[in-house]
């Protein structure tokens, strides 16, 4: 298992491609005030030893060393010690909607990211459960399966987004039969699957997926994420909104809240519906329910130990930096005095 102990450091691999910005700006800069001295052939005859190709190599030597610096800082590891530990408790796939009516901004910043907020702090407080990620727009993909690793969870859950799904739509009875395929069949109870959707389900048998869940020994939660009111979806290219989406007669779709489906699926399988509005004890509401759930005893494989592997990065970087050190801008270096075949 590969994790960095200090991911906050990796934000500072975005100073690559600003220094790499500047570099170039600098040497257009360059370029055109030598120009005003003259012709270039006559400019290079005024300074005939200077290599712009060593400046270059100069230049990446540095930026790759600075990249293994902050590599280094971020404390690469490799979990070297794998241990069977024994725990109590239950299963828990989330299934999150990633149709792009998540985008819908009546929840601050929009419905989705106020959704992987709400499951960042729900695995932060599972305590032994084993956990697992569903990713659903008109099709459901597993993310993650069943585990007890939740730095692996968290770093799954920021990969999803509205584009990790193919298919646009929003299909609830897919994500609840996938959930079903994911947990163990042999057993009838001790599985939870907490199901984070806007309900704007369009395809259906939700409802005969959610009873034979029932039949499966799963209880499920819904969250219902969006307002009543609803808002318009917006719509992007290249990272840029460029208007809202619209119906065949050209009219803006508002999307709303729909909770009715939501509220019968937990209903069927002796679960909880929570209206999400981004207050701070939802998350604990959704834990307490978990909480009360009966447990299990079971087994499970998992990194107890880590090495750093710092130490290698920051000594590639020094390396680069020695590199640089002796090589000259110019183009002949400090040998070109040397006459080893006489005069």
């Amino acid at each position: 298992m590969f994790r960095f102990e200090n991911e906050l450091y990796l934000w500072g691999l975005l100073l690559i491609p600003i220094l790499i910005l500047l570099y170039f700006l600098a040497m257009r800069w360059r370029q055109h005030a030598l120009q005003k001295f003259g012709e270039w052939n006559i400019v290079q005859k005024l300074v005939p030893d200077f290599s712009n190709n060593k400046q270059r190599v100069k230049f990446i030597l540095y930026l790759s060393a600075l990249a293994f610096v902050i590599l280094g800082l971020a404390n690469p590891q490799i979990g070297s010690k794998l241990e069977k530990v024994k725990r109590q408790g239950v299963d828990v796939m989330i299934a999150i909607d990633v149709s792009k009516s998540m985008l819908a901004e009546d929840l601050k910043p929009n419905r989705l990211e106020v959704a992987k907020r709400i499951v960042s702090k729900l695995i932060d407080r599972l305590g032994s459960d084993r956990v697992g990620l569903i990713v659903f727009a008109g099709n459901a993909y597993l993310q993650m399966p069943l585990t007890i690793d939740y730095a692996a969870a968290k770093i799954f859950l920021k990969t999803v987004n509205t584009n990790i799904v193919p298919t646009q739509g929003t299909s609830i009875s897919q994500a609840i039969a996938l959930a079903q395929e994911s947990f163990d069949q042999e057993q009838k109870k001790f599985k939870a699957m907490v199901l984070i959707t806007d309900g704007e389900n369009h395809e259906p048998g939700a409802i005969t997926a959610a009873e034979e869940g029932t039949d499966n020994g799963i209880i499920i939660h819904t969250l219902g994420i969006g307002s009543e009111e609803g808002a318009p979806i917006p719509e992007f290219s290249r990272g840029k909104r460029i208007g809202y989406k619209k119906d065949k007669n050209q009219v803006v779709i508002n999307s709303k809240l729909e909770e009715d489906m939501l509220v019968e699926i937990s209903e069927i399988t002796d679960g909880k519906y929570f209206r999400v509005k981004g207050a701070p004890g939802e998350t604990a509401r959704i834990i307490s329910e978990l909480e009360n759930m009966e447990k299990k005893d079971f087994e499970d494989r998992v990194f107890t130990d880590y090495e750093d592997q710092f130490q290698y990065f920051l000594g590639i970087a020094i390396l680069l930096l020695l590199i640089e050190f002796f090589i000259s801008e110019r183009s002949r270096g400090w040998y070109k005095n040397w006459k080893l075949f006489g005069n």
